[in-house]
């Protein structure tokens, strides 16, 4: 009886799967000047300014460049994978992508399909690439 008490307390007790606190956050590319908001367990991010979709999974934005890149879906693939569905704030590009968090808090995003991923600087548009890094920020 104390070892079923005591396998069932353990069991009870054990930790939350390890992406629990990952794949959460505020991630930034220096180089592109692109950022991520996520928050691919709760699905609790507002949008600035475009609170009219409600809570999202998140979002990609840019220091150069108001429009955003809205994340409708996210799918774990893992404990430290997510699939995501994204589209133009304009709806009229998508694509998804892989985000794969390791343990030092680095995102690398997958394009996997869909329309390019890009942003508006001088006037220009500029490619993100199809794989990209994001460190987290605190």
């Amino acid at each position: 009886m104390n070892k079923l008490l005591t396998t069932l307390l353990f069991v009870i007790t054990i930790p939350l799967p390890i992406w629990s606190q990952a794949l959460k956050g505020y991630y930034y590319n220096e180089e592109y000047q692109v950022y991520l908001q996520l928050s691919a367990d709760d699905m609790d991010v507002t949008v600035p300014g475009q609170e009219i979709y409600g809570q999202l999974p998140g979002y990609f934005g840019s220091k150069r460049d108001g429009r955003l890149w809205l994340i409708t879906d996210c799918t774990h693939i893992n404990d430290n994978q997510v699939r995501i569905s994204v589209i133009n704030d304009y709806g009229s590009e998508d694509f998804e992508a892989i985000l794969t968090e390791d343990k030092h808090g680095k995102i690398t995003m997958k394009h996997t399909k869909g329309s390019t991923f890009k942003i508006v600087v001088n006037q220009k548009y500029v490619k993100i690439p199809k794989e990209l890094s994001l460190q987290k920020k605190e």
